[in-house]
């Protein structure tokens, strides 16, 4: 696995027939993305944020949505007044991969 911190990282497009991380790939680079969690199934990866207000929410949404504009990868948004969950996970291939954990480590950063 690449030592290069995911942060530095740009996602790249997936192929379909391109496989999913493994359980113990996906789990290498959960250290970079602190907050995150992996699901039971291993195939996505969440993360729960809480803001004052439903302005700070949205001001999040869209911080993320440009991010994600950018990086040419999406995930779920999830919003309910204050608290917002993004879901990450690559459609193409069914399962995670690295630009699930760069998207994830650039969104850690927004809040830096």
């Amino acid at each position: 696995m690449e030592t290069e911190m995911l942060v530095g990282q740009k996602c790249v497009a997936c192929e379909g027939g391109t496989p999913p991380l493994t359980r113990e790939e996906a789990e290498g680079y959960m250290a970079q993305t602190p907050g995150w969690n992996l699901s039971e199934d291993g195939l996505r990866i969440s993360r729960k944020f809480v803001f004052k207000d439903f302005k700070e929410s949205m001001a999040f949404i869209n911080k993320v949505a440009e991010l994600a504009e950018a990086e040419g990868h999406h995930p779920d948004i999830h919003c309910s007044w204050n608290k917002v969950t993004l879901e990450l996970t690559t459609h193409a291939i069914k399962g995670l991969s690295k630009n699930d954990f760069i998207l994830a480590a650039k969104t850690n950063a927004l809040l830096a």
